[in-house]
């Protein structure tokens, strides 16, 4: 029978795990960065902050990545900034304090990186601010009634524009997957948890529904390989900072 994928699954995700030790954190870390790499999620979201930062040149640039995990993406960003010789401060925001001490050791050679722990339907807009705001494979953690609030947050955070780039819940990329984990990935949790991810993606549809509860922001959805969606609100609002 093949699977259902009406609606969005509600089953929760192994490594969501808080009490998860390094070690295994660690090793399905490589998991996930690993199907990043191969299937060109990451240069995604890099190619989208790139559009963001053309649009809109400035002498600096503070990006925060919600959810960031073991901080891979900034890491990722933060090397094309290096090599295009643009500053750039980068936040990790996560509330997994095992996947935050991970990252701070894979990033100390990156001072312009930093992280907190917060929980992100708990931000407050007036305490922290961005230019520009990443959300990768973070969205489908989340439940539908909860979508709505966490994306107002994340207009009101960031100056320039909000980057989501996030799974299409697909039997394509669900049966892709199921041939892909058992040839490459090695662990049990990110074989299960992949399964689970695309489950509970989303269809474009879905996507156009929760942005009517922004209709004063300008968006855009890319379908992208593979089987990721690119979604770009555009903010555009003038820093009320020093810069």
């Amino acid at each position: 029978m093949l699977v259902d994928l009406s609606i969005r699954s509600r089953e929760p995700e192994l490594m969501d795990d808080p009490t998860m030790d390094l070690s295994t954190l660690g090793t399905v870390f490589r998991d996930i960065n690993l199907v990043n790499r191969l299937f060109n999620g990451t240069r995604i979201t890099i190619n989208a902050v790139d559009d963001l930062v053309k649009e809109h040149p400035k002498d600096s640039y503070t990006i925060i990545d919600m959810g960031c995990g073991d901080g891979n993406m900034l890491r990722q960003v933060a090397l094309h900034f290096r090599k295009s010789k643009i500053k750039g401060q980068f936040i990790g925001i996560d509330l997994n304090e095992n996947a935050l001490a991970m990252g701070r050791k894979l990033s100390n050679q990156f001072p312009e990186i930093s992280f907190l722990k917060q929980n992100i339907l708990a931000l407050d807009p007036s305490e922290l601010d961005c230019d520009i705001l990443l959300c990768t494979l973070t969205m489908h953690h989340f439940r539908d009634h909860q979508i709505p609030d966490f994306l107002g947050k994340f207009v009101q955070l960031s100056h320039l524009g909000v980057i989501i780039n996030d799974l299409q819940r697909s039997r394509s990329s669900y049966y892709l997957f199921k041939a892909f984990r058992g040839i490459f990935l090695r662990t049990k949790i990110a074989k299960h948890d992949g399964l689970v991810s695309i489950k509970s993606g989303f269809s474009r549809a879905e996507l156009e529904q929760f942005s009517r509860s922004m209709p004063q922001i300008n968006h855009r959805i890319h379908w992208k390989w593979a089987f990721r969606y690119l979604w770009i609100l555009h903010v555009n609002r003038l820093a009320n900072r020093d810069e």
